[in-house]
């Protein structure tokens, strides 16, 4: 997510490095960089001239802080800049009717259906409703088949009426089954078209004064860059739309899409999608956004996925074992689960500072089934009591895993040392597990 972007500012701002004060020669050079990355990003002409201008205003002349290099201001600044850009605040959805109406509009292809299913799936786990599903698309081959698939995969109904190609009327009958069936949330699934047109805006409207919707949500492919914002436009001339959501924000995004689509529209991001999962839906924070941007990380946003999977009950039981030395294969394939469940590993590592600026660093949710392999090819025995495994045994475990004995030996050798740092945070070693985290570097 933003890679190249990231990169591009970060070497922008090494342009500062040395200097103790910002002046309007060191800063002219570096503002010229941060434009020419935010144009490679796919962002307007106008809108990165406004944005540098701003910078340059605020930052020319100013000192430096206390213990702060004109390279660290110029990036406060920048990140202020890019978060008044991209919204300052996050916007939530609103949910204040019974039934909440949500319509979703947007062109065929950027998601509108997959997110439907993910919307669902959000407001039922982390709100406590109970949606239902309403497919419009009439159009599109297996539109409503896709629907109903996600629906059921995550125990929402969706309603349709097969042989009917009246999505008005659709939407407007779906009211009254909502109603029946104590629905709470209805999330309408619009069709869309390949490019913006007459008819499409006709029958979005007609749809959107049918139902009265709390909430139209306005949902684009984020890679389509420039394209989105224009799109985004059209759509707002005609909806007046409450919010946008970006999609596929993981695949080989610039970010032109998510910087500018506020300034040219005037509405919020409301979420973000990042992978294909029906879990793989963010909520959208401008400022945690440009910290990622910056390559910050976000703590933030890191802690809460971590929150979301941890188990009390199995944390107390955990630490009884590392304090009695019973920390086994079986405890680490629970950690391993517990990591995978906080969603896309690579993004995940992305939310810690700085890991995105590391090179060479390809991971992916792939990246355990090794580890994964070996562990299971153990019989339960050797997974609660690792030293057993001798040569033999080694043997047996990397044949069964069909990996090399190299490869085992590696994975022991990890285990027993994060085994020796987890007994020495839990009995207050931490000057130990320095010197050791020191003896590792070396």
């Amino acid at each position: 997510m933003f890679n190249n972007l990231t990169e591009k500012l970060n070497k922008a701002f090494h342009t500062l490095k040395g200097h103790g004060k910002i002046t309007e020669i060191n800063v002219a050079e570096t503002l010229k960089e941060v434009r020419r990355a935010l144009l490679d990003a796919d962002v307007s002409y106008k809108i990165a001239k406004d944005f540098t201008n701003s910078v340059k205003e605020k930052a020319i002349g100013r000192n430096v802080l206390t213990d702060l290099r004109p390279g660290q201001l110029m990036v406060k600044i920048v990140k202020d800049e890019l978060t008044e850009l991209m919204g300052s605040e996050n916007v939530g959805i609103n949910l204040s009717d019974n039934p909440s109406i949500i319509l979703l509009a947007g062109l065929q292809g950027s998601g509108k259906t997959t997110f439907a299913g993910k919307l669902a799936n959000y407001l039922k786990k982390k709100k406590g409703k109970n949606p239902l599903l309403v497919a419009c698309d009439v159009y599109r081959p297996a539109a409503i088949e896709q629907l109903k698939v996600l629906g059921s995969s995550i125990g929402i109904e969706v309603y349709s009426e097969e042989g009917n190609n009246d999505p008005i009327g659709i939407a407007k009958k779906s009211l009254n089954y909502a109603k029946e069936k104590k629905n709470n949330i209805i999330i309408i699934d619009t069709a869309g078209r390949l490019a913006v047109d007459e008819k499409l805006m006709v029958e979005i409207s007609n749809i959107n004064e049918s139902v009265n919707p709390s909430e139209i949500l306005f949902v684009v492919d984020s890679m389509t860059g420039q394209d989105a914002v224009n799109t985004a436009k059209a759509f707002h001339d005609v909806l007046n739309f409450d919010g946008v959501v970006l999609t596929k924000l993981d695949g080989d995004t610039r970010g032109g899409a998510a910087l500018t689509i506020k300034s040219v529209v005037s509405k919020p991001i409301k979420f973000v999608g990042i992978g294909e999962k029906l879990d793989a839906l963010d909520i959208f924070y401008p400022e945690r956004m440009a910290d990622r941007i910056l390559g910050m990380g976000d703590v933030v946003s890191l802690v809460e996925k971590a929150q979301e999977v941890y188990d009390e009950k199995k944390a107390r039981e955990l630490s009884k074992k590392i304090a009695k030395n019973k920390f086994g294969f079986d405890d680490f394939l629970n950690q391993i689960n517990q990591i995978k469940k906080m969603g896309n590993l690579k993004d995940t590592m992305n939310m810690i500072p700085g890991m995105s600026q590391m090179k060479n660093i390809d991971i992916d949710n792939d990246s355990f089934k090794y580890v994964e392999a070996m562990i299971h090819s153990m019989t339960p025995i050797e997974r609660s009591n690792p030293k057993i495994i001798d040569h033999s045994r080694k043997k047996r475990i990397a044949k069964g895993a069909g990996r090399d004995i190299s490869e085992l030996n590696a994975l022991l050798k990890q285990f027993e040392q994060m085994s020796k740092m987890m007994k020495m945070v839990q009995s207050g070693g931490a000057s130990k597990l320095m010197s050791m985290m020191q003896n590792f570097k070396q």
